[in-house]
Parts: structure tokens; sequence; C-alpha cells
């Protein structure tokens, strides 16, 4: 199924069922709620919308059926947040805040811990960021010691300099020292969820300050596994750029000490829709065991006949002395909303701990 096909389905979170739903449970905790006025409200041009169109619609629609003051339409929500039931839909309260709350900034940023558990805050907290950045990066510090996990993650996820779907903390970008402190207080935590999204904010910084990341990591405890785990991945965008430093913390900073055998690249032409598969037998040139990080890279033809260079994880593992790792890797080459093929030599590099070790191409036909 194409992304295309799927966009239509996503947005169907937010359909006339799921509203009725809201307006329903609304109604139960707070009886002087206007069920049919948030379902009219709520569903307006419903077909004409996408997923957070809905979404916001469907925030909005709170206030006009439940027109209150804002202490009290939160203690009903409240209430209305764990009958929801479904966690993307759930966003209809944070977002809720994020329109109608900014002149409260201590009851909202109350509000959205609360409501992150059911779904996540870290979108609706983006405007108090942008309201009072210090005030708001305060709170969202001493989150980080709060018993729930949904709690913490919001607390690296919500100020995210590039949050994906959210617009970007031009502060943060620019001086990244304004989050390490919730970052840094995270190191260790023992969540995978909170440990992805200390994991991706980080990465986040590498884009804009590689080397000032790598000062502090490399000075980060090393002997703890889930700090390990969040250095490994927070630095894959430096690792696929073979940064030596980089490769260093995961502990394949050396050279690789290897030769390829057999490495093919097939088939060799190639039709748009189908598929390359990239095969390499990595062996050991050393009497020592080694930490190997195996990437590849293509070049992709451009509309002006240029290339870019588009570099993907493939394998990290330990090499014996004298041993030998099997690679192989299917590479789709059909269009994505992200991605537009062009006919063309297409390049492609194999690489080991940064360096290129092998070469080939294929033609692609459309």
């Amino acid at each position: 199924m194409t992304e295309q096909a799927a966009a239509p389905a996503l947005k169907e979170i937010f359909n006339r069922e799921r509203f009725e739903h809201i307006a329903a449970q609304a109604k139960a905790v707070a009886p002087d709620f206007d069920a049919e006025l948030y379902e009219a409200e709520a569903t307006k041009d419903l077909e004409a919308l996408g997923i957070m169109q809905r979404m916001r619609q469907g925030a909005a629609a709170l206030r006009a059926a439940y027109p209150v003051d804002y202490p009290q339409a939160l203690e009903a929500f409240y209430k209305l947040a764990p009958r929801i039931g479904h966690s993307f839909a759930s966003l209809v309260l944070p977002e809720y805040v994020a329109i109608y709350g900014r002149h409260d900034f201590e009851r909202s940023l109350d509000a959205l811990r609360f409501f992150t558990p059911f779904g996540t805050s870290e979108a609706a907290i983006r405007p108090y960021l942008e309201d009072d950045l210090q005030r708001a990066l305060a709170v969202m510090l001493s989150w980080t010691k709060d018993e729930n996990d949904h709690v913490r993650r919001l607390a690296s996820e919500g100020c995210r300099p590039r949050l994906p779907w959210s617009p970007q903390l031009k502060q943060v970008i620019a001086d990244p020292e304004l989050t390490w402190p919730i970052l840094d207080a995270l190191k260790a935590d023992s969540s995978l969820y909170v440990r992805k999204s200390v994991a991706n904010h980080l990465n986040d910084i590498a884009k804009d300050h590689p080397g000032w990341l790598l000062d502090r990591l490399e000075a980060w405890p090393q002997d703890d596994a889930n700090t390990k785990w969040i250095i490994k991945h927070a630095l894959r965008t430096l690792i696929k750029q073979g940064e030596p430093r980089a490769l260093a913390l995961i502990g394949a900073g050396g050279e690789a000490k290897v030769r390829v055998e057999g490495f093919s690249v097939a088939p060799q032409t190639v039709k748009l829709g189908g598929h390359v598969i990239i095969s390499a037998d990595i062996v050991s040139a050393s009497n020592k065991a080694q930490q190997i990080v195996v990437d590849y890279a293509v070049h992709y033809m451009k509309a002006n006949g240029g290339t870019s260079r588009k570099v993907f994880k493939l394998k990290q593992f330990e090499l014996p002395a004298g041993g030998h790792q099997p690679l192989s890797i299917k590479r789709a080459m059909r269009d994505f909303t992200t991605r537009k093929h062009y006919p063309g030599m297409h390049r492609v590099e194999l690489m080991a701990n940064g360096k290129t070790v092998a070469e080939g191409e294929f033609e692609l036909v459309v």
C-alpha cells in the first residue's frame, strides 16, 4: 500500500463516530456540555479536512459546546481524558489547552502534564515554550523526576528543536545549552520510551552542533547500558557521516581492518517499482577483534542530471580476528512522498567505520 493510499484512512481516526463518542463521554462527565452542538461543530466540512485539521476542529468544538471558564472546563476534561479510549483522539484535550490556556501558564502546564499519558502533549506545549521559554523549560526540568514515563518523555520531546509536525524552536536550535539540563537528567532513564525521545532530541542537536554534542556525550559515563543506548542512537546521523569521534563513542573509532569479498549490486538494471540487492562478505584482516559499523550510500539521480547521496544504516557487529560477516540488504526503488526516482546510473558505496571499502552501480529505468 502506498503512503498516498494510507493517508485518507489515518484521518478517519477523527470520523463522525469518534466525535459522537467524545460528545457522549463529555456529556456524561459534564451535564451542561452541549453534545449536539459539539457534534455539529466538530464534524463541519469533515471530508475536506486532514487529520490535524480535524483534531484542531475537535478541540475548538469543545469550547463552543462547553463555554465555561477555563478552570471549570479543565476539571471536566480531566474526567473526560480516560473515557476517550484512543491515544491519538485524546489529542483534542492538550490541543484545547494550546488554543485556550495561554493566559493561565501554570495551570496549563499542569494540564499538559496530566493529559500526556493519554496521548501526548508534545505539540501542545510548543506555544508555551514560545511565550516564555525559560519558565517552560524550568517546569519541564522538574518533570524529568516524575514517576510516569510519559511525563518524563514530554520533558524531552516537547522541547525538541526540530520536532516533526511542529514549529521549530529557533532559540534552542541556536543554543542547545537551553535544553541540555533536561537531556542530562534523563541520560540513564530506565524507560525505552523516554530514551528514544532523548536520542532523537540529541540527534536534532547533532545536525547543527556536532562538535558541541560530542564534547558532552564524551563526558557521559560509558558504563551504564541505558546511557550507551542513548549515545548510539543519538549519533546515528554522525555515524552515517563517518564522524571519527562519533564512531569512537560506540567502540568503532579505529580504521576497519577488513577486506570485502563477493561485493555485488544486483540486478544491474532495475525497473522503477523493483528493488536492488546489495551483498558483501566483510572479512577480518586483523589479529584482534574489531567493532565494525557498516553503512551503504546510494547516489540517487536528480531531475537536473546531478546526484544526491543518501546514507543508510546496515549493521553494527563485532568482527572476531580472522572472522567474516556476510551482509545483504534489499532496497526498494519506488517513488514515495519523500523521494521521487529518476532514471540513470546510480552509484552505490559500502562503508566500514566511515570509510568506503567497495563501490558498485546499477541503472534505473522507467
